[in-house]
């Protein structure tokens, strides 16, 4: 496996290479949506234009599966972000990786670059610069957190009276049971996200050292892996919608 780039500040380990995918996904989310509003027409609308009004009208069925439409219009924004940078972020890793080959150690920025760790002779090491963001689990693990929080605060900001009840539902005695569900909810978001990414690029870096023998089996996951990849945000909108319905919308409301 490829060691990827760790500096130190303030005593976390950053990963250069999440930092940079991330910004790389956050770039591209924001042209693609900015240029399907660049032109607004109702009469002759652009292609992109066309795109943005399916992604909106899909995400919009996923918002409705979860809540009613008044309740989940607030939601339809941070659902459309999820998807489309979740998304996008899955695909990163597919089309190329950056590598760079490194000696002992390696500065950059300033910071020392243990780069040589785990690598059979501690000769060199191969610095794996351009991958998925949601390959890495701190992202996920990151992603997962603000649902978490979010779930959590609107429970008590809008639904208080059902959202305390519910740790005590059927009996008192399944609180303890009850917060680990809660608690278990992130977890499973990030590590259902992370796991299937991860495991995508590990194959793809399996498939490349099988030089001219691979290349048709390449392109067959190639292919795969874009489903997996819109399947896993969707995955994750959708159960981002439905855990928002549980603890967010009144008893009586949700469906």
């Amino acid at each position: 496996m490829h060691e990827s780039p760790v500096i130190i500040l303030g005593g976390f380990h950053l990963d250069l290479s999440a930092i940079l995918m991330l910004l790389v996904s956050m770039l591209i989310v924001f042209v693609v949506c900015r240029l399907a509003v660049a032109n607004l027409s109702v009469e002759n609308p652009s292609k992109m234009q066309n795109f943005m009004e399916w992604v909106v009208e899909f995400v919009q069925g996923i918002v409705g599966s979860s809540m009613s439409s008044k309740k989940g219009k607030p939601f339809i924004s941070l659902g459309l972000t999820l998807i489309l940078f979740i998304f996008v972020s899955n695909l990163l890793g597919l089309p190329l990786g950056v590598i760079t080959e490194a000696h002992q150690q390696e500065t950059i920025f300033g910071q020392v670059i243990e780069a040589t760790r785990g690598l059979a002779g501690g000769e060199h090491a191969e610095i794996l610069w351009w991958k998925s963001p949601t390959a890495d689990v701190s992202v996920t693990a990151g992603l997962a957190l603000v649902v978490f929080v979010l779930m959590n605060y609107l429970g008590l900001k809008n639904n208080r009276k059902h959202y305390l009840k519910h740790f005590v539902e059927p009996f008192a005695v399944f609180l303890p049971l009850n917060i680990i569900e809660n608690l278990s909810k992130p977890i499973a978001l990030a590590l259902r996200l992370y796991a299937n990414i991860f495991a995508g690029e590990v194959l793809i870096s399996v498939i490349l050292k099988l030089g001219f023998i691979g290349i048709p089996f390449m392109g067959i996951w190639q292919a795969f892996s874009i489903f997996v990849g819109g399947l896993q945000a969707y995955i994750f909108t959708i159960l981002t919608m439905v855990y928002i319905s549980q603890y967010a919308i009144h008893e009586e409301e949700a469906h």
